[in-house]
């Protein structure tokens, strides 16, 4: 017999303790562990659909309602980054100076190169840094074409303006009653 080997006279399975929750939990386990394999929470009413639980029992109910409150959504950098970049440049033709349009965008490659240095999280991350100077120049031609655009919708509606205004003289001269002048008639004598 070796040293760390007890007799089996010193081994009383009844010398076990167990305080009282411990034992409700091990009954209540064993019930239940019976109660599934004869069957007895099989097709029950209700599987499969969502629990209806009052915000009381969730544990994160105070960040899921600021999620909710402020429409917030919870997406891996990848894919937020994708969204950010489809909308950059509408972000950016509301901006005005040139030098604010540079600082986006280099703050949005800052975002990139940030989410390419942590480790993945949800999709592969796919969206490249933009480059600065194409990216300006790009935002100059759409402001420049927005520009021509709006001199050109000011000079349409000016036409139409004009071409209204010129209707309406004529038609007030068409509607005009017209007077002929007669020639004074000369009295007869």
């Amino acid at each position: 017999m070796a040293e760390h080997e007890l007799p089996l006279r010193f081994y009383d399975p009844a010398a076990v303790v167990f305080d009282t929750d411990t034992a409700i939990a091990l009954l209540a386990d064993m019930q239940i562990r019976k109660a599934i394999e004869r069957g007895e929470f099989d097709n029950l009413p209700g599987a499969g659909k969502p629990l209806n639980l009052p915000h009381r029992h969730d544990p994160d109910w105070w960040i899921r309602s600021i999620v909710k409150r402020e429409g917030l959504a919870m997406l891996p950098p990848s894919v937020q980054l994708r969204m950010e970049d489809a909308a950059l440049d509408e972000q950016l033709d509301q901006l005005w100076d040139e030098a604010a349009v540079r600082r986006e965008v280099e703050k949005f490659n800052e975002r990139v190169t940030w989410a390419r240095y942590q480790l993945p999280a949800g999709p592969p991350l796919i969206t490249m840094p933009r480059d600065i100077e194409a990216t300006v120049a790009a935002w100059v031609d759409r402001r420049a074409a927005r520009a021509e655009e709006a001199r050109q919708k000011a000079a349409e509606e000016a036409r139409a303006r004009e071409e209204a205004r010129m209707n309406e003289r004529s038609r007030r001269g068409f509607f005009r009653k017209r007077v002929r002048r007669q020639p004074p008639h000369s009295a007869e004598m």
